[in-house]
């Protein structure tokens, strides 16, 4: 049987086996062994760094993550949103449809002035409703609110959920007093908030045959281009019956009550929502998040929503004197370095237009030349 050899680095040593007398000189073998260990490092080395160029090179060839579908807009067609031919078929009711907002405080009162000399502009049919609440409304702030066009309508405010809502959503819920409108005649409603700005006209949503629709929600953080919608608009079909419902289920339903009412109709309609296209709710998100998507939306943009600077206000319902307006646009405009500046100012000459028409109105209302 051959001897089993087993290497070593102590001294040379004579062994005996089976009456064999062997020499081993393990020492010779320790060069053999150092050479192989540098031979497979220089190779393991080598390997690695063919597998980091790869890498580097599939990183720089791979495109961005696509989170949502629309963070991959691309402008490929100019096909109308909307059928013309269609919309003048449907014959609209002008008593029957109202274009609404609301009115918390006296801070409102410059938007809405201007939120209704837009929808002069704009030439829609409907009627414009601004509801109030007359333990928080002045007269004098009501009456510069109405003299662009809005109507005046007394609601009382709907409480928020017993464990409460953020601060500037305490009186949200009170939004849910536009289904009860059907008492006032009106079959529909476009509800738009204070912070809008009309472009053209949107009659033709009160074409749709749906009880329901909003405008998906923006965020330019994740979760970007969200399925849920934003309130800030609404189409509705009024219903006393449906109002009542809908109360009942704050305190019960199971939804983010620091959300107010967006996040309880998010729960309530979400899965029978008709969702509209992001013309019929400009969200200042979409040009942060996706300035591409933008810019294509402009030539049919219905409306814009001031969501994330408010050229008006001196933070929440902080309400900006006349004579500070146009400092305040400015300052309001080097915010998020710049990018709204085009918006705002488009703002700041709506209203300058609606403070040049409604002057007579607004003296009326208390104010010395428009102040």
């Amino acid at each position: 049987m051959p001897e089993l050899r087993i290497l070593s680095f102590m001294p040379p040593y004579r062994h005996r086996h089976r009456g064999l007398t062997t020499v081993r000189q393990p020492w010779i073998w320790f060069p053999l062994m150092l050479g192989c260990a540098v031979v497979l490092h220089l190779r393991i080395a080598w390997q690695l760094s063919e597998a980091r160029s790869a890498r580097d090179h599939d990183d720089e060839c791979r495109p961005e993550p696509i989170r949502t579908i629309l963070d991959n807009f691309q402008h490929l067609h100019d096909l109308p949103v909307v059928n013309e031919q269609f919309f003048r078929s449907v014959p609209l009711v002008r008593s029957e449809n109202a274009i609404v907002t609301s009115m918390y405080n006296d801070a409102f009162a410059v938007p809405i002035a201007t939120l209704g000399h837009s929808l002069n502009k704009a030439d829609s049919t409907a009627r414009r409703i601004v509801f109030y609440f007359p333990g928080q409304v002045t007269e004098r702030a009501l009456c510069i609110a109405t003299a662009s066009g809005f109507e005046p309508h007394a609601v009382s405010r709907i409480e928020p959920p017993a464990d409460g809502v953020f601060e500037h959503f305490m009186d949200q819920f009170t939004k849910l007093s536009i289904w009860k409108f059907d008492e006032l005649g009106i079959k529909a409603v476009v509800y738009l908030d204070a912070d809008t700005l009309v472009r053209r006209n949107f009659d033709e949503l009160f074409a749709m045959p749906f009880n329901f629709a909003a405008v998906p929600d923006v965020y330019f953080w994740d979760p970007g281009f969200d399925i849920a919608f934003n309130a800030g608009v609404l189409f509705v079909r009024t219903s006393t019956k449906m109002f009542h419902h809908l109360v009942r289920q704050i305190n019960t339903a199971r939804y983010p009550h620091g959300e107010a009412e967006q996040a309880l109709l998010n729960v309530f309609h979400g899965a029978d929502a008709v969702r509209l296209p992001y013309i019929y709710n400009g969200n200042l998100a979409i040009k942060k998040r996706n300035p591409e998507m933008w810019e294509a939306l402009q030539p049919e943009l219905r409306l814009i929503h001031y969501t994330l600077v408010k050229p008006f206000w001196r933070g929440v319902y902080n309400e900006t004197g006349v004579e500070d307006m146009h400092r305040n646009v400015l300052e309001k405009a080097e915010a998020w370095d710049g990018i709204f500046r085009d918006e705002l100012l488009e703002w700041e000459e709506v209203w300058n237009e609606t403070r040049a028409t409604h002057r007579s109105a607004f003296t009326r209302c208390g104010w010395k030349d428009g102040h």
